[in-house]
């Protein structure tokens, strides 16, 4: 919404360090912090940011490995979450072009950090965070059958219909279905995809 808010307060570390002091405190549960490793390339700054969010008593951080200024193009960079990790002692998230079992166990022995978060890329594919669990044990889950994943995007749809009501989760849905569009090992038409974002039920 553009009026200075989210990550453009990584330009005011000391708003940003009142902001999390009254946070904590005025909750009786714990509070975490995600943000991104800084405003611009110049201007890294997510260890003096974390080390703020620690004294300020937040519990955990999740760092973006990317700068406002990048969005989310490029590609994600694990240096910074790294010095992060090494720098404070609460658990610390890495985030960032995380899209594979392999990719994640990378990140991890790459940073340090303490657990990956999975973004974008278990849109169309919630079983990305199964196989990332799965290779981080040990073992390997391999992508579900065509008919395992019609399944899955019925009973998804069915869900969003349920919490949202019709209207809104038909809505919702087309999102969702054109994820899923996307995961599929085979081309989807463009006449089936309008198909379905012009659905109305």
């Amino acid at each position: 919404c553009n009026v200075a808010s989210g990550s453009a307060l990584l330009r005011d570390e000391a708003l940003v360090a009142d902001i999390l002091e009254a946070v904590v405190n005025a909750v009786a549960v714990p509070v975490t912090l995600k943000t991104r490793t800084g405003w611009d390339a110049e201007s890294r700054n997510a260890l003096r940011i974390a080390k703020l969010a620690e004294a300020s008593g937040i519990q955990a951080l999740t760092l973006h490995g990317r700068t406002r200024d990048d969005r989310f193009t490029g590609h994600a960079e694990y240096r910074t979450i790294a010095e992060v990790k090494a720098g404070i002692s609460i658990p610390v998230i890495a985030n960032g072009d995380i899209d594979s079992a392999d990719k994640a166990r990378a990140v991890l022995a790459e940073t340090g950090a303490d657990a990956v978060m999975v973004g974008r890329a278990a849109r169309g594919r919630p079983w990305l965070l199964g196989q990332i669990a799965a290779r981080l044990a040990g073992r390997d889950i391999a992508d579900p059958a065509l008919d395992t994943i019609h399944t899955l995007i019925r009973d998804h749809l069915v869900a969003m219909h349920a919490f949202y009501g019709d209207a809104h989760g038909v809505r919702i849905a087309r999102k969702h279905i054109g994820w899923y569009l996307d995961a599929l090992p085979f081309a989807v038409s463009n006449t089936q995809r309008q198909q379905i974002n012009r659905a109305v039920d």
